[in-house]
């Protein structure tokens, strides 16, 4: 489970619509500063907003990022059921082998 969120969403988005309004741009230090969150948490979701508006390629989109946590738990089910199968098919096979010397 998740731990909770430091700011809460609303305050997140209030501050990039900020950021991003201001003509010109204000030093995120300061601005920050007067949100009161901390200065590279700013930063973060301002790179996260621009990521998910196609503004930058070196960080996934939100949505992109979910997917791939998704991808990466169901791969990890599916590697986890293979496991199960292929150690019930060997212990099936070594049951039904009709040269095995039974006890």
């Amino acid at each position: 489970m998740a731990p909770p969120k430091k700011y809460p969403d609303e305050l997140r988005a209030r501050a990039v619509r900020l950021y991003r309004e201001s003509d010109p741009k204000p030093v995120i230090r300061r601005l920050a500063e007067q949100l009161g969150v901390h200065h590279e948490a700013l930063r973060n979701w301002i790179r996260q907003d621009e990521a998910d508006r196609g503004e930058r390629d070196d960080r996934p989109a939100a949505t992109e990022s979910e997917e791939l946590r998704r991808l990466r738990r169901e791969n990890a089910e599916f590697k986890r059921a293979n496991e199960i199968l292929k150690t019930a098919s060997a212990f099936f096979a070594a049951e039904l082998d009709p040269t095995r010397r039974r006890s």
